[in-house]
């Protein structure tokens, strides 16, 4: 099964119970999703009602949910408990119950660790903190859970690998079907759609979907001719023509687990202008990829990415950091970024993506997932990556 299993999330829970003895935590109150997808395997859209997860330090998992979540928790997460309240705002306002609940748990005056204090104000959400209605102790604990997920078991990193091959399929699809004439949305929604389908018909009956995209995606994002140049461009509805430089992307959420996978395509014969920036972009990521192993600090191998291109002169193209964690969430700790420290371990999944932007011109930018290893690392996506293999047909 393409799912991750109760065996799993129950060696999860020691190691964050363990943690919590070290720190004199009684229990840990969770709100993000991804921490409550990591701790429960519950995954839900997340609106203006509160979602929290409940870890106490004799290893038993709580979910709070709203009414309308209810049988949904009970027949998908791995919690051991599932409370409810009716809806948010309600009469009695949801962190009002929560902490209710938590007292009837013994937890008022205990030492309670939380990553947010309350709930995230998304979808027009306003409520107290959970401090302000349970006197308790109160410590922040954001890093328990992010420490943790940094490193990928066998599990999260077969996921990914799993993701990896749908997102290749999708952008197989999409490179096909890209043509001079067409508008960008329309090749992306025929790829996506059928990767999806083939995905579904594979594998439907052995892995979750999660999330509000659970199929397999590929696009442009915007990042079509000029406006390439934009490294997190929004959809804008182009029409590919002769000439264009593409930035791709596509990734396949298995279970909540997607890896990421981008390329650089010309349409029709590269410029010589065109084949300098993609040479200056590969030769950029080669760097990337020599510089990453375990015991490498984060920060290294994005500082000798930055010192390529101030001795190439390509400070006035730099614009992000070299590349992130990523699993649960599309980004997450740690970052290839000279502001990281944090010392690069077997297990860590990371992307590589070192860009070029050139105003005018566009962007150039492949990103791979890759795993850390003792040696170095192992690609988790796999695609041509040569410009020759790139080059959409006119």
């Amino acid at each position: 099964m393409l799912v991750i299993s109760r065996k799993e999330v129950e060696r999860r829970i020691m190691a964050i119970t363990s943690e919590m003895a070290r720190k004199g935590l009684d229990a840990l109150y969770l709100v993000s999703t991804a921490n409550i997808a990591y701790t429960t395997n519950f995954f839900h859209i997340p609106t203006e009602r509160p979602i929290a997860a409940l870890i106490l330090s004799n290893e038993e998992k709580i979910l709070f949910v709203p009414r309308l979540e209810y049988e949904h928790a009970q027949k998908y997460s791995y919690a051991d408990q599932v409370y409810s309240y009716d809806e948010y705002p309600g009469e009695k306002h949801p962190m009002i119950v929560i902490a209710e609940y938590m007292r009837r748990l013994g937890l008022e005056g205990k030492r309670i660790g939380f990553d947010v204090d309350g709930y995230a104000h998304i979808f027009g959400y306003r409520g107290p903190r959970l401090s302000e209605v349970l006197k308790a102790s109160y410590s922040y604990e954001r890093d328990l859970i992010e420490n943790m997920r940094m490193i990928k078991s066998e599990e999260e990193i077969r996921l990914l690998r799993e993701s990896a091959k749908w997102a290749a399929l999708a952008h197989r699809l999409l490179q096909e079907y890209t043509r001079p004439g067409l508008y960008e949305d329309e090749i992306s929604m025929r790829a996506s759609m059928e990767a999806t389908l083939a995905m579904a018909r594979s594998i439907r009956e052995i892995y979750r979907p999660a999330g509000w995209n659970a199929g397999a995606r590929a696009g442009f994002r915007g990042q079509v001719g000029k406006h390439s140049y934009y490294p997190h461009s929004l959809t804008i509805h182009a029409i590919i023509k002769k000439g264009d430089v593409l930035v791709t992307g596509a990734t396949a959420l298995i279970s909540g687990y997607g890896a990421e996978l981008e390329r650089t395509m010309i349409v029709g014969e590269p410029s010589e202008e065109q084949k300098k920036y993609f040479k200056l972009m590969m030769e950029a990521r080669k760097i990337a990829l020599e510089s990453i192993k375990a015991g490498v600090r984060c920060s290294d191998v994005d500082r000798n990415v930055r010192r390529f291109f101030k001795e190439k002169d390509l400070m006035n193209y730099w614009r992000h950091h070299t590349g992130h964690g990523i699993g649960l969430e599309y980004h997450e700790a740690p970052f290839f970024d000279i502001g990281d420290n944090r010392i690069l371990e077997e297990g860590m999944v990371m992307t590589v993506e070192p860009g070029i932007y050139v105003e005018g011109l566009g962007g150039f930018r492949h990103s791979d997932t890759i795993v850390v290893t003792r040696d170095g690392y192992e690609f988790i996506t796999h695609y041509p990556d040569e410009l020759e293999d790139l080059v959409v047909p006119v």
